[in-house]
């Protein structure tokens, strides 16, 4: 079983910029970062695949976020700009256990972090 620990939530104010970085203690292919505000369905915000050259991205954040992978230190980062007041959420990280193609819904993934809390404010 694959371990995902989630870090750089925080609170900061609209038009900042924020790095969400997520470890995985295993072999992982696909990994990426789901949200999820309250009162509101978990919604897709990015993903990668496992050799880090096909990433997708939600409409909502398209040209404001950034996802990369470190390999070296087996981690996902999600370089986060322009935020705004609706990128509030909890976001978790998300890993496959298998090589497939990039998913954008949440039954693509086997693994998932206790989620980072992001917050921005007005």
């Amino acid at each position: 079983q694959v371990q995902l620990v989630e870090s750089g939530g925080g609170l900061v104010q609209a038009g900042d910029s924020l790095r969400l970085s997520c470890a995985a203690s295993g072999r992982t292919y696909t990994m990426g970062w789901f949200r999820q505000a309250p009162g509101k369905e978990r919604e897709f915000v990015s993903a990668i695949n496992w050799s880090g050259d096909v990433a997708y991205y939600g409409d909502s954040v398209k040209d404001r976020f950034l996802i990369f992978r470190d390999f070296g230190k087996n981690t996902v980062k999600l370089e986060m700009s322009s935020l705004k007041p609706e990128d509030t959420a909890l976001y978790y990280c998300v890993a496959a256990s298998r090589r497939t193609e990039v998913s954008m819904t949440t039954n693509g993934y086997d693994y998932w972090g206790q989620g980072t809390q992001v917050t921005v404010s007005s």
